[in-house]
């Protein structure tokens, strides 16, 4: 087991998909999340789901809710309330929204990171993948002044910081459910 934390962000407005998409119904799992939840818990030793407020989700499980940092619906908001509530110095941040990536891909992401610098991030040929990686605690006041400045481009804060950036070929293992054509393709993979 992974001793870092794993946050799954599952706090987005979901406007383009029309709906929560973490409360979809996601291959045996009555929801997305828990889908997301089950994977990473049997990965990772501790696991927390980042969101607005933890009472749409009707199971236990370990919330930080951003609602007090910040009313506005951005991952900027969530960081910033992870790095209040945990005492590590890296977590390992994942979107609710991708679910196919795994074990393998993880690894390949914790062999390259270092103390030494700010993130390590996933990429593939065509995208970065800013909430597929590890953040370190150097981050913390560079998200809150980005919370203060209502600024929340995760690609630009990656490339103005000492970023590993991890290449990916499978495009697939990333696929993010935006959109309700995503997600039907999605529950085809699964």
């Amino acid at each position: 087991m992974i001793n870092i934390p794993c946050v799954i962000f599952a706090g987005g407005k979901s406007s383009r998909m029309g709906e929560d998409k973490s409360l979809l119904p996601f291959g045996s799992y009555s929801t997305l999340i828990e889908f997301q939840l089950n994977k990473f818990s049997k990965i990772f030793k501790t696991v927390y789901i980042s969101c607005k407020d933890k009472n749409k989700f009707d199971f236990e499980a370990r919330f930080i809710e951003d609602i007090k940092t910040s009313p506005i619906f951005a991952p900027t908001a969530g960081f910033v309330a992870v790095y209040e509530n945990i005492e590590e110095d890296a977590f390992f941040a994942i979107s609710v929204d991708t679910p196919f990536i795994s074990e393998l891909e993880i690894n390949k992401i914790l062999i390259m990171d270092s103390e030494k610098v700010d993130a390590t991030i996933a990429k593939t040929k065509f995208s970065i993948h800013p909430i597929c990686g590890i953040y370190h605690r150097s981050l913390k006041d560079k998200f809150s002044k980005m919370l203060e400045d209502d600024n929340h481009k995760l690609n630009l804060l990656l490339r103005s910081s000492d970023t590993v950036f991890v290449e990916f070929d499978d495009e697939k293992k990333f696929l993010n459910l935006n959109h309700p054509h995503e997600y039907q393709e999605a529950l085809k993979l699964v």
